[in-house]
């Protein structure tokens, strides 16, 4: 039977220093103390605290994929525990499909183990093959358009202007977002991971066309409700405006402009 409810979905993470302290035996050093000696390299799964999970909810309709939410909680609305069980309740739920851009080497295994080191019975998970690499269960659209190839591999931001859609917002990407954080712009950070997961979820439309699961007309029409939902409930996001070709005070279906403030979270 055909996928009927698809996530896409993302996070955004920073270094746990409580963690790496414990994993350094560190003891009571300063928290630069640990910042330093856990290095400038990319750290390991489990030491990845999750600050932002965006998710879009689509359901299947006769003429296309319909847009229900689109959000990103963050630790400035709840603390990463709170997170990561709501999102886990809300996948055991729906029992999706999800769809991620390189879930399976990061997004995925991130999530384990942050449920684990919070102590969280993340039973959702477990309705679905979600961790089994090579099921349809969790697809990772960059192994899949690799073919499995660690040299195939192209970043989103890449693959999403090949395209022809928008990409990442200029001067914004993942290596920023511990600065960011600590700058306090944690709402900039959920903005930015809305529009990792929307071009996620354009990709995979387009991935779907190619296979032959939806139609070109399917796909127009999933375009077209994109952007009425962008318009009418997603309109305090900047970056999603712009990546449907809204600017800002613009003409938009049914009226309205993105001056709004309209929120759908997840």
């Amino acid at each position: 039977m055909p996928e009927q409810t698809v996530i896409a979905w993302d996070c955004e993470t920073v270094p746990d220093l409580a963690a790496a302290a414990r994993m350094l035996d560190l003891g009571m050093a300063t928290e630069a103390d640990v910042r330093q000696a856990l290095g400038e390299g990319f750290p390991k799964h489990p030491l990845h605290k999750i600050v932002c999970i965006g998710a879009l909810v689509a359901n299947r309709q006769p003429e296309g994929w319909r847009v229900d939410a689109l959000g990103a909680p963050h630790i400035g609305e709840r603390p990463e525990a709170k997170l990561i069980s709501d999102f886990v309740d809300r996948i055991g739920q729906l029992r999706p499909q999800l769809i991620t851009f390189n879930g399976h080497n990061f997004d995925l295994p991130v999530l384990r183990y942050r449920a684990m080191v919070n102590r969280i019975s993340a039973a959702g998970l477990q309705v679905r093959q979600y961790f089994h690499r090579y099921t349809d269960d969790a697809l990772d659209l960059c192994d899949v358009l690799g073919s499995y190839v660690p040299g195939g591999k192209v970043k989103l931001d890449e693959v999403s202007k090949i395209l022809g859609l928008t990409g990442k917002p200029e001067g914004v990407d993942g290596s920023r977002v511990e600065e960011m954080v600590q700058a306090g712009q944690i709402e900039e950070v959920a903005r930015y991971c809305e529009t990792d997961v929307f071009n996620t979820f354009r990709v995979w439309l387009v991935y779907e066309l190619f296979r032959g699961a939806i139609t070109g007309e399917q796909l127009a029409w999933s375009e077209a409700q994109i952007l009425e939902f962008v318009a009418n409930r997603k309109a305090a996001n900047p970056h999603l405006c712009a990546a449907v070709g809204i600017a800002k005070g613009g003409d938009m279906p049914r009226g309205g402009s993105c001056d709004g403030t309209g929120r759908a979270d997840f």
